[in-house]
């Protein structure tokens, strides 16, 4: 039976349309992209005075009608101890200065101990975590996954191992509307980032895999570990 002239005008204009959907989400996601990647250009030189997952919270507050206030104060990394700063590289990266955005070996282990059973620590490095900080906040799935993964790369290239540590110092979540390590010093303990002991760091180091749900004082298991593992590299 041969096809009307209506019926092929119309599946004829259904494809059309279905490529122009497609060509037009594929502009879009090229251009979100390369927003995302101009801003990693711009931090190199700018402070971003807010992020995704600070938005989020406000988002959650806002829907649940909680109080929020937020504590963020950006600041230089050298006003941040190196207490600090080991303690944190020991706890959430510790190949840092040795891997390019992706811990391959810790993606290795931490494959193997799901395929055991294992709890599994979790491989995202500082870069992947400060991407993620940056644009997707909080959530997960296999698209966040796969532009994060394209655009650790780029903050490799135009942010260098100081900047990279200085931003997520800056803007990582440490308590509900806290964020960055001055707020996190001044919150849990009274005192800036500058002058935080070594013991204290090793706390508020130890709370980063569930800022909501950890308190730096009830973290001494996990932190004397933080802290051996800053001996063991002589921080």
């Amino acid at each position: 039976m041969t096809e009307s002239p209506d019926t092929h005008t119309k599946t004829l204009l259904r494809k059309i349309s279905f490529r122009s959907f497609v060509l037009w989400f594929v502009i879009a996601v090229a251009l979100l992209w390369s927003l995302a990647a101009l801003t990693l250009v711009a931090a190199r030189w700018i402070d971003p005075p807010t992020t995704a997952v600070h938005i989020e919270r406000r988002l959650q507050a806002w829907i649940h009608g909680t109080p929020y206030h937020e504590r963020y104060t950006f600041v230089p990394l050298s006003q941040i101890s190196p207490n600090f700063q080991h303690a944190v590289i020991a706890a959430e990266d510790g190949r840092f200065y040795q891997h390019h955005g992706f811990d391959w070996h810790a993606i290795q282990v931490d494959a193997e101990e799901d395929l055991d059973g294992g709890r599994v620590r979790g491989g995202s490095t500082l870069t992947q975590q400060l991407v993620k900080n940056l644009f997707f906040g909080t959530g997960r799935s296999i698209v966040r996954k796969g532009v994060e993964t394209t655009l650790v790369p780029v903050a490799e290239l135009v942010l260098g191992k100081q900047r990279i540590l200085e931003l997520y110092l800056n803007v990582v979540e440490w308590g509900p509307g806290v964020y960055g390590a001055e707020a996190a010093c001044r919150y849990h303990y009274g005192t800036g980032a500058r002058s935080i002991g070594r013991q204290e760091a090793a706390q508020l180091a130890a709370v980063l895999p569930a800022p909501l749900k950890r308190r730096p004082g009830r973290m001494g298991h996990y932190s004397a570990v933080i802290l051996r593992r800053m001996s063991q590299v002589g921080w």
